[in-house]
């Protein structure tokens, strides 16, 4: 993808990025020995409550020193734990902290998880996971993405104490590794308050570099963006790649297109259910024999390959939070032209000073052209205060995007032309559609 901007401000956020500190974080989260969902939650010294308060008190630490730009919070639920034979009830607290924006209805939510497990028990059957008592370190799964999280909210608040144009929540999720319970309950959460989502990104097992037949790589990072290749999770993942290009071209982004792993999940998965652009990123060179096991322990993570995959979500966190929210585009086949020419059209968005429209063949993987694009004319029969723009590609080979830019020169996420159609699953859920069940690429069956 083309024509992201360079934001001085956000270059100077990334470059204060430290490893030193993001090694510090992991090292005290590993020294709680394990920090199972259902490990101790009185102790200072060892379990998930231990880690969670730490969590609390580092980033109200930060809060303080800039001003109280940050509001910390507990983000706590009752869930039950499905795959237990007895099915307890169990205290998932998530550790939350906000820096609002100027536009406190538009949401991102950058997060990790800060359990652990010893899940690969083989002498426990299924059980294992549930297994709270054993030293789990999770220095890699999870303690190198929470480190990470909890340096982008140093960084963040420190540089931006006024915030950004949407907010940010930087989020440490409990109750991952036994079914992503924490994030399952912040997404239901954010939804029912009416939040509008704009990204939900997790940082997932990023500090290692080292496979098990012994390759090495600490130069390249995967990000993983959910089908369909029109879905708001797919044009996070461009942006994301496009980000990455701009501020650090020499630690390269490998675009994953799928949810996640096979057979596996993360934080990210119970946002892109909602319909939220998601994505993960994960360490390129994973080691089995160090996950879920006492053998996850700090000596093996990379602190620098870490602190180059923050660099990463910051340079994609602060874009897409300093932009506008993206416009929703439809099209239409231009008749005058004989068939081959395109009518992109759609509503003016609060904040955008301009608009683009992108042109990618269905063959390429991001986009490949840029249209700049003014305030124009509404096209005939369209409603009033319509923008427009006449694609001299043709749609039916390809896909289109438009994406509306700020007087700050910052893009937002990018709306594919022709969308996926939404779910409808009542009468006025079709209505209130409108032209977007005509235009929309139908999933197969539906």
């Amino acid at each position: 993808m083309l024509g992201l901007a360079r934001d001085p401000a956000l270059v100077a956020t990334i470059a204060e990025i430290s490893s030193s500190e993001i090694r510090a974080t992991d090292s005290v989260l590993v020294s709680f020995g394990t920090r199972h969902a259902m490990s101790d939650t009185v102790s200072n010294t060892r379990g998930i409550g231990a880690a969670r308060r730490y969590l609390f008190n580092k980033l109200s630490g930060y809060g303080a020193a800039c001003g109280g730009c940050l509001r910390i919070e507990y983000d706590p639920a009752m869930m039950e734990m499905r795959g237990h034979p007895q099915r307890p009830m169990v205290n998932i607290v998530n550790v939350l902290a906000w820096l609002p924006g100027r536009d406190t209805t538009r949401v991102l939510v950058m997060g990790g998880h800060y359990d652990s497990c010893i899940c690969s028990r083989s002498d426990l059957g299924p059980l294992a996971r549930f297994e709270s008592t054993q030293d789990a370190p999770g220095a890699d799964d999870d303690g190198s993405g929470t480190s990470t999280i909890v340096e982008l909210a140093r960084v963040f608040s420190k540089h931006f104490p006024q915030g950004l144009e949407a907010s940010v929540i930087f989020v440490a999720y409990s109750g991952e590794e036994e079914g992503l319970y924490g994030s399952t309950h912040l997404a239901q959460r954010l939804h029912a308050a009416g939040y509008k989502i704009v990204s939900a990104f997790t940082d997932d097992i990023v500090g290692n570099v080292v496979a098990e037949d012994g390759s090495v790589d600490s130069t390249s990072v995967r990000i993983f963006g959910a089908d369909p290749d029109n879905g708001p999770s797919r044009e996070l993942a461009r942006y994301a790649w496009a980000a990455g290009w701009v501020y650090n071209p020499s630690f390269r982004i490998v675009p994953v297109f799928r949810l996640d792993r096979i057979s596996r999940g993360g934080d990210h998965s119970p946002y892109v259910s909602l319909g939220d652009p998601g994505l993960r990123f994960t360490e390129r060179l994973e080691n089995y024999k160090r996950q879920h096991l006492p053998t996850d322990d700090f000596a093996h993570v990379n602190f620098g390959y870490v602190a180059n995959v923050a660099r990463l979500n910051a340079s994609v966190v602060g874009t897409l939070a300093n932009a506008p929210a993206p416009p929703l585009a439809l099209a239409r086949r231009d008749q005058a032209s004989g068939g081959q020419k395109w009518m992109i059209t759609w509503q003016p968005v609060t904040g955008a000073a301009s608009y683009e429209v992108l042109f990618r063949h269905t063959f390429d993987p991001t986009y490949t052209k840029i249209y700049p694009v003014g305030v124009s004319a509404a096209p005939t029969g369209s409603p009033p205060g319509t923008l427009s723009f006449l694609l001299p590609d043709q749609l039916d080979d390809g896909w289109a995007a438009v994406r509306s830019v700020g007087a700050n020169g910052h893009a937002s996420l990018t709306s594919a032309v022709p969308p996926p159609c939404p779910i409808l699953a009542t009468r006025a859920d079709s209505v209130a559609a409108g032209d977007l069940i005509r235009n929309c690429i139908r999933a197969p069956g539906r």
